[in-house]
């Protein structure tokens, strides 16, 4: 074992995330051992998911069952901002995802079974909040391996659109939560991400 939940909150928004690849189980991080990409789908985790905390939440409340496995992973000209609306749930500002060139930011990948990738459907509002689509993108693991295909959850509507602040996005590595709540601004028109909506 690497870590516990505990370590690792999902409040405030986005939540805490270990610096390290990991395997989730039992409110725990364990290492990563094996990697298996067979029957698996690489999800880009850019906001909560990638927090253990929230991966527990999804067990407890939206039924997510089996071993997670979340890669450290390093994507070029795209980058995680904040939402132009909030979340109904707690008030919370969003993350959603957005292009933009020469940027470089960690994130994670899961290996979500087809079972995992429902529950995360159901999490992400598919169809209505977000949109599951097929991301092109510069997206390398933590070990220099390129992902020839990538999955990401994209903006549908104004509110999941990115927040432009005097024109400009804002980066959720950048401003927290907490100052993220006070900003204001307008719904960029597009995400501006080469994808293709599943």
């Amino acid at each position: 074992m690497i870590f516990r939940d505990e370590e690792f909150p999902a409040d405030p928004y986005p939540g805490a995330r270990p610096d390290c690849s990991f395997v989730h189980r039992d409110g725990c991080g364990f290492p990563v051992e094996t990697l298996d990409f067979e029957n698996r789908i690489p999800v880009l985790a850019y906001g909560s998911n990638a927090c253990p905390g929230k991966i527990t939440w999804l067990r407890e409340n939206l039924g997510l069952t089996g071993d997670v496995t979340v890669l450290l992973a390093h994507c070029r000209d795209i980058a995680a901002v904040w939402a132009a609306g909030l979340r109904e749930r707690d008030g919370q500002r969003p993350a959603t995802l957005a292009a933009l060139p020469g940027a470089v930011e960690t994130h994670a990948i899961w290996l979500a079974t087809r079972g995992q990738l429902a529950v995360l459907d159901v999490c992400e509002g598919r169809g209505k909040r977000y949109h599951l689509a097929r991301l092109h993108a510069d997206v390398t693991l933590s070990d220099g391996t390129a992902l020839p295909e990538v999955f990401a959850y994209v903006g549908t509507g104004p509110a999941r659109m990115p927040l432009l602040v005097d024109g400009a996005v804002v980066r959720t590595n950048q401003v927290s939560q907490r100052k993220a709540l006070t900003l204001e601004g307008e719904a960029a028109p597009s995400h501006g991400l080469d994808i293709v909506i599943v």
